[in-house]
């Protein structure tokens, strides 16, 4: 009996069971059955919403301003590890421990900075999916896999960056070689980082056809366009520029607010390796930027002359006056270093100094001359044309790169000679080392200045793809060549006169805080050149942009945004700098063994102040370098 009503019911239970799911199904589809109805709602109207809007501002302005400043945050970020990964390995080799502490102070910004960085990342990214939903369904389609990619170098550098910063201290001695593997991780991730939504962007710029394959296939496909490598190489070296300036405004900052002469001493040192290695990524810079136009001309004519020769033509001379100004600052620090920290050879110095800024001057006249003229109806009658009879020479591409390359001539004259300044060649070969270097110069100076006169006469693929190309190899040979061979005089020669450092004038910091901003300036102007030689199209020929904003800004409107960028950019940039400084003012007074708010003794004079402030009572200074009525006060 027992086993009869066992059985029973254990037949009866797979129909409860059934029953019972079913029914449980049938409630759980029926409390669900809004949200599928929803859900397919929402696909079928995200299909349909094309573009959002936010009021007053406007969306494009809003992605403008947020992306700009994600972009310059992240130049930053990129640039910075390798500032600081450079300046580690050369203390780590000198065994001086300066470099190790420049290293270390930068990469305490970079800690600050980074999640700033991913804050405005997350923004952006937020912003771009509600506001241009059906061009981030189609990037997302096509670049899915890079996506993933992406997060998980993400992870990657958090991760170092935190093992990298943290493990500081505790990683000396024989652990520091595991540190500096740390560092080479950290760039190497970095460099991924960059490179990946680079293809991004220049796809839209670029496009090619993709074919069908797997989702890997197609995204690497995507990302192999002809821009891509070009901005890679660019943006690589614009990041090493635009971090090199910022340590280096960062430091002419706290030289400003240096009130003793150890401050004033480390961090005039520190604001010379920062525009160091400003300058000696700016100087390849201008060679990168002709590559990648030169890639957007074989891509896409139109595009190209757009760009140099339509609306935009008036970009490149606001970028060469942005250029020449940064050119003639980065110049005037290294010969105020010339006459201040090397004592007794200033004389010698002025009139090279003297022919070089006259030359400077000159190449940027020639640089910011336009094409074309603005002028009336009765002005052009006058002048025969829009051309000028006399400076229309002067506004084509031959002239301007055959200006372009004498400047970075004259700036890298500069570095070298601030690099031999105080010191005796002793080396058997000194003499004929000089002589062949000064003639390689002259020889390398006339055949720019040659090849920029015969591209008149050839026609425009012949001075595009020869004489253009033959000047800058012969200018990257000139660089290649004397860096070595003056580095092997200089490790033989005698020192005459000591380098002193702290007793550069106020005007240095003011100069190393200016060619940070034309740094800023010139990368958000070149962002905008880029985003707007697409005209109409979100993905140039084919998404084609069919919202209100279908059509690039006015220059003076863009003026007005790349201004506002700049100054929102370096209100961050100082609120970072503030934070990581908070630290030390806080142990300021303990390491001179009094408290913080106690005056600061030095004999000899005033603490030097900010323009518009004044020294805090009792604090004074060592003036080392007597003052002048030609001086400043």
């Amino acid at each position: 009996m027992k086993n009869h009503d066992t059985l029973k019911l254990q037949s009866w239970l797979p129909k409860v069971k059934a029953s019972s799911l079913s029914g449980w199904s049938v409630f759980l589809a029926f409390l669900l059955l809004p949200a599928f109805v929803w859900a397919q709602d929402a696909a079928t109207l995200a299909m349909q919403v094309e573009y959002r809007d936010v009021p007053g501002i406007g969306s494009r302005n809003l992605i403008w301003i947020v992306a700009q400043q994600h972009l310059l945050l992240a130049g930053f970020v990129l640039g910075v590890p390798i500032f600081a990964w450079i300046c580690e390995i050369v203390g780590w080799k000198t065994n001086e421990p300066r470099y190790d502490k420049l290293a270390k102070e930068f990469t305490k910004l970079l800690t600050s900075a980074y999640a700033t960085t991913a804050l405005f990342g997350g923004i952006l990214l937020f912003l771009l999916i509600g506001l241009y939903p059906k061009l981030m369904a189609y990037l997302s389609d096509i670049f899915f896999p890079s996506f993933i990619a992406y997060s998980i170098l993400f992870l990657l550098e958090t991760a170092t960056l935190y093992l990298y910063w943290y493990g500081w201290d505790v990683m000396q001695g024989k652990k520091k070689v595991f540190h500096l593997f740390l560092g080479f991780l950290l760039n190497l991730f970095a460099l991924g980082i960059m490179m990946i939504p680079n293809s991004w962007a220049t796809f839209q710029a670029s496009p090619v056809v993709v074919t069908d394959g797997t989702a890997i296939e197609r995204a690497w496909a995507a990302m192999q366009n002809p821009t891509w490598w070009p901005v890679n190489i660019h943006r690589f070296i614009a990041n090493i520029v635009l971090g090199g300036f910022i340590c280096g405004a960062y430091a002419g900052v706290r030289y400003l607010q240096a009130v003793t002469k150890e401050e004033r001493e480390r961090y005039d040192w520190m604001g010379y390796v920062g525009n160091f290695i400003g300058v000696f990524g700016m100087l390849p810079l201008p060679f990168a930027g002709y590559w990648l136009m030169r890639e957007v001309y074989q891509y896409n004519q139109q595009m190209g002359i757009t760009l140099m020769g339509g609306f935009l033509a008036w970009l490149f001379i606001l970028q060469a006056m942005l250029i020449g100004v940064l050119f003639l600052g980065a110049n005037y620090y290294f010969w105020m270093g010339i006459t201040y920290r090397v004592p007794g050879v200033a004389e010698s110095y002025k009139k090279p100094i003297l022919a070089m800024l006259i030359v400077l001057m000159v190449s940027l006249a020639v640089w910011m001359t336009p094409h074309s003229l603005v002028a009336s109806l009765q002005e052009a009658r006058q002048m025969g044309g829009t051309h000028h009879p006399l400076l229309g020479v002067f506004g084509v591409m031959s002239a301007k790169m055959t200006v372009a390359n004498l400047m970075i001539l004259v700036t890298f004259i500069s570095f070298l000679m601030y690099w031999r300044a105080g010191k005796q060649e002793t080396a058997a070969w000194a003499k004929i080392a000089k002589a062949v270097m000064g003639a390689l110069l002259v020889i390398a100076g006339l055949a720019v200045i040659v090849l920029g006169v015969w591209g008149y006469f050839v026609p425009a693929i012949i001075r595009i793809n020869y004489f253009s190309v033959a000047q800058v190899l012969i200018v990257l040979f000139i660089m290649v060549t004397f860096t070595p061979l003056t580095a092997l005089l200089m490790k033989s020669a005698k020192t005459t006169t000591e380098m002193i450092w702290g007793q550069m004038p106020v005007r240095a910091g003011y100069t190393l805080v200016s060619n940070a901003v034309m740094v800023i300036l010139l990368m958000s102007l070149m962002g905008y050149a880029r985003s707007s030689s697409r005209v109409h199209w979100h993905i140039y020929g084919v998404m084609r942009d069919t919202s209100e904003y279908a059509y690039s800004p006015a220059l003076g409107y863009a003026a007005a945004f790349m201004s506002l960028n700049t100054f929102v950019f370096c209100m961050i940039v100082a609120f970072i700098f503030w934070v990581a400084t908070m630290g030390d003012k806080a142990t300021q007074g303990t390491e001179h063994g009094q408290p913080e708010d106690s005056p600061v003794k030095i004999p000899g004079g005033v603490a030097p102040a900010i323009a518009g402030g004044s020294p805090r009572e009792g604090q004074t200074f060592v003036n080392p370098v007597p003052m002048n009525k030609n001086e400043d006060t």
